[in-house]
Parts: C-alpha cells; sequence; structure tokens
C-alpha cells in the first residue's frame, strides 16, 4: 500500500519537496494545491539539508494518509505506518 504525505506547495516548501524527491522509493505528484509524495516504506526527511527555518518547517505538513508522525523536531520529519 502507498502512503501518502501532502505538502502545501508554496515556495517556502519547494525546498522540502526537493530533498524528498531525492528519496529513494519516494514519488512526488501534485493534487490540487499539493504536492503529495508517495511511498510504501517510511519517508525520512533531515531538516537541514532542506535549508528551511524552523517556522516553515513546523507547517509543511498539510496532511497524512496511510502514515502517523513518529518524529517531527528540529532534527528530522519521519513518517512511520500507521
Amino acid at each position: 500500500m502507498t502512503n501518502r504525505l501532502f505538502v502545501l506547495d508554496v515556495p517556502e516548501n519547494v525546498p522540502i519537496v526537493a530533498v524528498a524527491r531525492d528519496l529513494p522509493q519516494v514519488t512526488v505528484d501534485r493534487v490540487g494545491p499539493y504536492f503529495v509524495l508517495e511511498s510504501d516504506r517510511p519517508i525520512s526527511i533531515d531538516r537541514r539539508s532542506t535549508g528551511v527555518r524552523h517556522a516553515v518547517w513546523y507547517s509543511c505538513v498539510a496532511g497524512l494518509a496511510g502514515w502517523r508522525i513518529a518524529q517531527w523536531d528540529k532534527d528530522a520529519l519521519r513518517t512511520e505506518a500507521r
């Protein structure tokens, strides 16, 4: 089953999506005003590699389908199956 993480398509979130595109087994698509990060394996994004500030980082997730957030702190955003 492919799980999804939704990120609002605004310029501030583009660096986060760019890092996610380079992750193995993660595909990025768009649905309406959202980027959709899809994977059947947990997603882990290192905050420092995105270069975004904390305010952007902590507001980037718009929704989840099949995932729950296992870690979302100053270091990383990591999902796991629900």
